[in-house]
């Protein structure tokens, strides 16, 4: 990964396409070297990826309890 993910790409995906954009950004996390350009760049992603998955979520209604 070579740039970050800002929240203003993330508004519009869906909650599946974020959980893959998610899911990418860790395996350029894995693939980083401690310390580089591309490890910061992933793990501010992927910050700004699980608080767009957590803001989805927190909005989609609660099923009905018992």
């Amino acid at each position: 990964m070579n740039r970050i993910i800002v929240p203003s790409e993330l508004q519009h995906r869906s909650l599946g396409e974020l959980k893959v954009a998610f899911h990418k950004a860790q395996q350029d996390l894995a693939r980083s070297a401690a310390g580089s350009a591309e490890r910061r760049n992933a793990l501010a992603s992927l910050e700004n990826i699980g608080r767009a998955i957590d803001s989805r979520q927190t909005l989609r209604p609660k099923p009905p309890g018992p």
